[in-house]
């Protein structure tokens, strides 16, 4: 019987750089760092409400991400306009500006240093 997502995962030919990103420029906050595997690669996990996101060197991801569209997991806010605007205003790539899912709620989708695709939203009450 599968429970839920555990976690998701990241690999990168940089992870220390795409876990910086992460960290300090959106903002969240890292749980651990770890070694993996004997070849000496790290790993970066960032836990929040519900699972967590890992961040980790894999030897066979080079460059970026060529289909962003393919994969995105979503940021939870509690004032996207506000959290979109700290973005911005750090220069980060957006690219789709705020937009409304009906039944759900408001999404922003942004773009990290690996060409990968996430999403802040902020869902409506009662969701």
């Amino acid at each position: 019987m599968i429970k839920g997502i555990e976690s998701i995962l990241i690999g990168s030919e940089n992870a220390k750089e795409l876990a910086e990103f992460y960290k300090n420029v959106v903002g969240l906050e890292q749980s651990a760092e770890m070694e993996i595997g004997e070849e000496g690669k790290k790993g970066y996990e960032f836990s929040m409400k519900g699972t967590s996101l890992y961040i980790t060197d894999h030897s066979q991801v080079n460059g970026k991400n060529q289909n962003p569209e393919r994969i995105m997991f979503n940021l939870e806010v509690d004032d996207i306009e506000k959290e979109a605007k700290r973005l911005d205003e750090k220069g980060i790539k957006k690219h789709q500006d705020i937009y409304h899912v009906e039944g759900y709620g408001l999404i922003a989708t942004f773009v990290d240093p690996d060409g990968n695709f996430f999403q802040l939203v902020q869902v409506r009450a009662g969701n």
